[in-house]
């Protein structure tokens, strides 16, 4: 396994710092660059430098790959994204270098759909809030409705992204008995068939559900989907959950929908511009539940991400197509030049 600059390992820079274990795995085959900081994000300018000598790099959600990123790289192969979702990549830019971009689907899809169910509970049944009572000595006794909030078996949950977490959502719903409604850009047979769900369009599911659960990626149709419009046709009851990506919802008519009652509460793990300060606007509100986008967040499924990150730099390097390949531009790329001689590519 040689690096494209002639050396003995190819050089990987990686922008988290991540625990001994996998970098441990990462140097029997690679050369690693990491920047030290486990909760400080690496700097633009020095992502920029690091890229220039990099042949793959192992980035997170909120490492911003664009096309000055891939203009400054020399010698670059591959980026393995340790996230589901890649919408801080451009993809064209990417490909057009012959640069294979890999995400971690699958591994974290029960983990992401346990936290999404778990929001939607605290949410309904005001946990934080309660929490919050007692810590801050507010419980002096017992009263009827004190900090009553809203069941959730034998309700409706309307998904709006019904792929592979939708589903297992849809799953953890069926076992507290709630009727399953969800949109998606295509029908999803086996969740209908399987858990009795049912394919709705989006106007009629917001009327329809208790809770709206929106596990839809961002992409240029998706973002700001949820609008005034969107809020206003939703029960005066119902609970929106956002486990997906922030820039989906737009948080000032969000805002508004809680301040003025269109809408009961909000359970949020994600945000537009991440991280948050304590001044966010949203925050304040007794409403709402605020979680640092933590839903893939346990030991066993972050280390299952960095293992099929590392797992994709290593089929790259061997010249094979590796599984959770973003680009398949890319293919077509490396068939280009594997035609004309210069690399070559085993698809599996």
């Amino acid at each position: 396994m040689k690096k494209a600059g002639g050396g003995l390992k190819p050089l990987v820079y990686v922008t988290r710092k991540l625990p001994e274990e996998i970098i441990s795995r990462l140097k029997e085959n690679y050369e690693v660059d990491m920047w030290p900081e486990e909760e400080v994000q690496v700097p633009r300018e020095v992502l920029v430098e690091k890229v220039k000598k990099a042949d793959a790099l192992l980035t997170v959600i909120t490492d911003q790959l664009d096309e000055e990123l891939f203009s400054a790289a020399n010698h670059l192969k591959v980026v393995a994204n340790m996230a589901v979702g890649y919408d801080n990549i451009d993809l064209d830019a990417a490909s057009r270098r012959g640069v294979a971009v890999c995400n971690t689907p699958d591994v974290l899809t029960d983990t992401t759909a346990d936290l999404t169910f778990a929001l939607l509970l605290a949410t309904a049944r005001r946990m934080i809030e309660a929490a919050e009572f007692v810590k801050n000595g507010e419980w002096k006794s017992w009263s009827p409705l004190l900090l009553a909030g809203t069941d959730v078996h034998h309700k409706t949950i309307g998904i709006v992204g019904m792929g592979k977490i939708g589903t297992v959502v849809a799953k953890r719903a069926a076992g507290f008995d709630m009727e399953i409604i969800y949109h998606n850009r295509r029908r999803h047979e086996v969740a209908e068939e399987m858990l009795g769900a049912r394919y709705c369009e989006m106007d009629e599911l917001l009327a329809e559900a208790d809770f709206v659960v929106c596990l839809a990626p961002l992409t240029e149709e998706t973002k700001g989907m949820f609008g005034a419009d969107q809020f206003r046709k939703m029960k005066k009851e119902a609970i929106f959950i956002n486990a997906s990506r922030g820039p989906v919802v737009d948080e000032a008519a969000l805002y508004d929908a809680l301040q003025s009652g269109e809408i009961a509460a909000a359970g949020l793990d994600v945000f537009e511009l991440e991280p948050i300060g304590a001044d966010h606007p949203l925050l304040p509100l007794p409403n709402v539940v605020a979680l640092p986008h933590i839903g893939s967040a346990t030991k066993e499924t972050r280390l299952a991400m960095m293992d099929t990150c590392c797992d994709n730099l290593d089929t790259i390097f061997a010249d094979r197509a590796p599984q959770t390949l973003v680009n398949k531009d890319f293919l077509n790329w490396r068939k280009q030049e594997w035609s004309t001689g210069s690399l070559g590519i085993a698809e599996d």
